[in-house]
This record gives C-alpha cells, structure tokens and sequence, in this order.
C-alpha cells in the first residue's frame, strides 16, 4: 500500500507542473491555437477552392486539433528525459524510491491534459471562423476511439522516452525528423487512403493514424473514406497500447541496468 502511495504521488508531481503550466503563460496558449489555425486555414481555402464536399473541411479541422498531442509526444513526452539529463536532474530520477514508469505515466498524463486545452480550443476556434457543422453522431464511441488513440501514442512517447535517452544528443534531430513527416503519413490533414493501402498500414505504427481514421469514420460516416473498418482500426490501436506500454516498461528497465552497470547516461558520456 505505502509503495502504491508513492508511486501515486510520484505520478501526481510529475503531471501538477504541465496541469499548472496549461493556465500560467496564457499568452503562450493564445500562441499555441492561432497558429495552427492558421496552418488548418491554408489547407481548408484549397478544400473550398477546389469546390470539395464539405466534411473535408471537418477533416482538416480535427486533424489540426490533433497536431497538439502528436507536438507533446515528440517534445514534452519523448525529448523529456534527454533535456532532464541536459539539466542534471535524471540522476535524481534513479535515485528516487519510486517507479520510472510512475514518473512516465505523470508526465503522459499532464501531457494529455495540456494537449487537450489546445485541442479543444483549436476545434472551438476553427469551428467558429470556418463555419463548420458536426453531424449528430453517438459521440460515445468517438470518445473511446480518441482515448484509445491516446492511449497508444504515449505509450509510444514513454517508448521513445527510453530510447532518446539512449540516442543522446541525435535525439533532438530525430524529433525533427519525425514531426513533418508524419503530418503526411497519417494523414492529418486528408483521407490517409490517398496515400494507398499499403502507405498506410505502414504508417499505423504511428498510432493517430488509424486514430484519426477511426474518429473520421465515426463522425461522417461514409463520406470519410476510411482505410479499415472502424472495428478493425480500433483493435489494432488497442493492440498497439499494450505492446508499446510493455515495450516502454521493458526499456526502461535496460535504461536502468545500463545506469547501474556501464554508467553510459550521464551527460558527461555523451
């Protein structure tokens, strides 16, 4: 019970300061919705410029929204343990009575929220200056496919979390590496069915991928041009969780032994 506590608390300290952080710099957060409004903008004057049916607009819009978790991943979930050990404080990570995982989930779960209150705001945004209309749908189901998509994408950023940490400082270029061209891959801002089938399974290893489909398919139903059936993209998300959530476990393991036996992360090394 005590190492439950502990481990909870240690979950809880890591996600206050990105729960705290989404209300203390508003003018951060003022930032962080126009300009990927902005960025949606230029994509749904091409849709209306090419007389496109008009949940291509909705398409957009959600995907747009949906650039703020796959950013957190990359930046605040992936790169964190790396910049913590820029800044001295990862020793204390191995020293502390705690689970590593705790402190992962902590920092997943602060994510999400954070990510959220931009989502959501992008959405409400977009909605208002471009007009768009969701259909009435049994948002239930939408829900569970986006907590699903969640789910798998931080398992997959506590996965590169591990992995980064081991990389060193290649870490901020494989970042970069993967943010633009993942927007195209998964399809953020079109049907990832344009790219082929094959492109796009390939490009489910990238959670939102079937995420965004899935959501897609559920709100405009036929008019989204879904890759799979919406069943068959939510087991593989479902799927997708536990292996990367394992895999981030397991990683994290080896990035311990490799602490205690070789010594090999601490920044003087790298």
């Amino acid at each position: 019970m005590e190492l439950l506590t502990l481990n909870l608390r240690a979950t809880w300290g890591r996600a206050y300061v990105r729960v705290v952080g989404a209300s203390r710099e508003l003018s951060w957060l003022v930032f962080e919705v126009t300009l990927p409004v902005l960025g949606t903008a230029a994509y749904v004057y091409v849709y209306r410029g090419l007389n496109a049916p008009p949940e291509f607009v909705g398409f957009v819009l959600l995907g747009g929204a949906m650039t703020a978790f796959w950013m957190n991943v990359l930046w605040s979930m992936a790169s964190q343990l790396f910049w913590e050990k820029e800044s001295s404080n990862l020793e204390a990570f191995f020293l502390a009575p705690c689970s590593r995982m705790a402190i992962l989930v902590g920092m997943a779960a602060g994510g999400m929220y954070l990510s959220l209150v931009r989502a959501v705001s992008i959405l409400v945004l977009g909605s208002l200056l471009f007009g768009v209309r969701f259909p009435r749908v049994e948002w239930v189901p939408v829900v569970g496919a986006f907590v699903l998509a969640l789910l798998a994408l931080y398992g997959l950023g506590m996965l590169l979390a591990s992995l980064y940490l081991v990389f060193g400082r290649e870490a901020w270029h494989v970042s970069n590496l993967l943010q633009e061209p993942i927007y195209l891959l998964s399809g953020f801002y079109f049907p990832v069915r344009a790219l082929g089938p094959w492109v796009g399974l390939a490009a489910s290893l990238i959670p939102l991928t079937f995420g965004l489909d899935a959501m897609r398919q559920l709100i405009w139903a036929e008019g989204a041009m879904g890759l799979l059936p919406v069943g068959t993209e939510l087991a593989v998300l479902g799927a997708e969780a536990v292996v990367f959530l394992l895999a981030a476990y397991k990683a994290l393991h080896v990035m311990e032994r490799m602490a205690v036996r070789e010594g090999r992360l601490t920044l003087k090394w790298q």
